[in-house]
């Protein structure tokens, strides 16, 4: 019997979905949830709107027309589990769970939190001057929404594999100190789809509100048509051929056109097709293909309590996997009640939760490894290797107990095999006696563990 692939996506509902959203993320989503092979869970991630804005009417009003323009662009809620994720109280305390795993120093290496900070310190500020707990711990909300459903694939922009990344860092944490040779998460992997695109905007850059350069999804055919005539262009006149692999709308045109469609179109611009026509042509097949969704979406919006209905049967469904699992992870960790509990075998569980651990993953098409320390510290990170028999095979020679050609930096260190550097220190140490701690650590977590 072959296992069912569990994918999960979220959308923050913090904005309007415009045509960048639809064709980047929605639209793929969509087309992959119609996979027989596959066990779709997607959610409104309205808590993780709450890190971003604090304009309640803006949050409600999201949350509607994010639904609506998935329930509009074909999402057969039959065929997934399609949910709010503040409906789900099980996600809040399996974040707690995972909080108390998690390891501070991971967390301050959280790209948005680094960000944040250096934007302070290049302004003067104090470091944390208007960071709030939420934006800290937002990975670890993250992975309680991946780990809770235990999702194989998570499909996510480049910007957001670290987070993946940190949810199996986190989840591994768990197994190891709960799990008593059980795995309660699976590992998941971050999806990258190559092949999907990312839309220009209106003046070629990447097509994001914060540009302010957006064609509206299902607002209206007026407010599309006026949309797309404000696209650039360059100045050359009706009649002087164009350059396709240089313009933005055929870009656009691309995105949503057949292959025949997108020939014909090419060979029109080189024959010199006026830019505001192409606009129109543009125009035309967008309002073509999503005419029929969007009369959806405003049926949707004017009857928000069918969405909520489908929205409730979605949470339904998807508490019926979250309640019996944070059951047993509640007993996991000894949050059991009073009667007929099981002693915990303490001995074994002690001895586990000093053990360093050294995690494998995956980064793009590359293969890494990281060593941390029984706190879950970062003690050092390898380089990139090919494939994953590589890198395995520089762990096992890292733990087979050869003295480790360590050779120190002036503020880290890097280790060597065969005349190559296969790893560096994670911290930046500020003087010799913190570095040289370091190493000492790195050296015992490396060192096999005698039965």
């Amino acid at each position: 019997m072959t296992t069912r692939t569990r994918i999960l996506t979220g959308i923050t509902t913090t904005g309007t979905p415009h045509l960048g959203n639809y064709a980047g993320a929605i639209r793929p989503a969509i087309l992959a949830s119609q996979d027989a092979n596959a066990d779709s869970f997607y959610f409104l991630a309205d808590y993780h709107a709450l890190i971003k804005c604090d304009d309640p009417q803006r949050i409600q009003r999201s949350r509607m027309e994010i639904a609506a323009t998935w329930l509009a662009g074909g999402l057969d809620v039959n065929r997934v589990t399609f949910y709010r994720q503040s409906d789900i109280p099980e996600i809040p305390e399996l974040t707690w769970l995972l909080t108390c795993v998690a390891a501070k120093g991971l967390l301050n290496r959280a790209h948005a939190y680094k960000a944040s900070v250096d934007k302070n310190v290049e302004t003067g500020e104090d470091p944390d001057a208007g960071i709030t707990m939420g934006l800290y711990s937002y990975p670890v909300l993250m992975a309680a929404d991946i780990l809770m459903f235990n999702a194989h694939k998570v499909p996510v922009g480049r910007d957001q594999i670290q987070h993946v990344e940190m949810a199996r860092d986190i989840g591994q944490r768990f197994n190891h100190l709960f799990g008593n040779g059980k795995e309660f998460f699976t590992m998941p992997e971050a999806l990258i789809e190559e092949s999907v695109a990312t839309l220009p905007g209106l003046d070629g850059r990447k097509m994001s509100k914060s540009y302010d350069n957006t064609i509206p999804l299902f607002t209206s055919a007026k407010d599309m048509k006026d949309a797309i005539s404000r696209i650039v262009t360059d100045s050359r006149a009706p009649g002087e051929a164009k350059d396709p692999n240089n313009s933005h709308l055929f870009t656009l045109y691309q995105a949503f056109a057949s292959k025949a469609q997108e020939e014909a179109f090419r060979a029109e611009l080189l024959q010199g097709l006026g830019w505001g026509e192409a606009k129109n042509r543009l125009f035309q097949l967008l309002d073509g293909q999503l005419g029929e969704a969007r009369e959806r979406y405003h049926q949707l919006m004017s009857r928000p309590s069918d969405m909520e209905d489908l929205l409730l049967v979605g949470a339904k469904k998807a508490r019926a996997v979250a309640a019996p699992f944070l059951a047993e992870l509640r007993e996991a960790v000894g949050l059991r009640s009073f009667v007929n509990q099981a002693a915990a075998p303490v001995a074994s569980k002690k001895k586990a939760a000093k053990s360093s651990r050294v995690l494998s993953f995956r980064e793009g098409n590359s293969f890494r490894f990281r060593v941390l320390a029984a706190d879950g510290s970062q003690l050092l990170l390898s380089s990139e290797f090919a494939d994953g028999k590589k890198a395995g095979a520089v762990i096992k020679e890292l733990q087979s107990g050869q003295t480790l050609d360590i050779r120190t930096e002036k503020n880290g260190f890097t280790v060597w095999l065969d005349g190559e550097c296969v790893a560096q220190s994670s911290a930046i140490y500020t003087n010799d006696a913190q570095r040289d701690a370091g190493i000492e650590a790195l050296r015992t977590a490396l060192t096999p563990i005698e039965d």
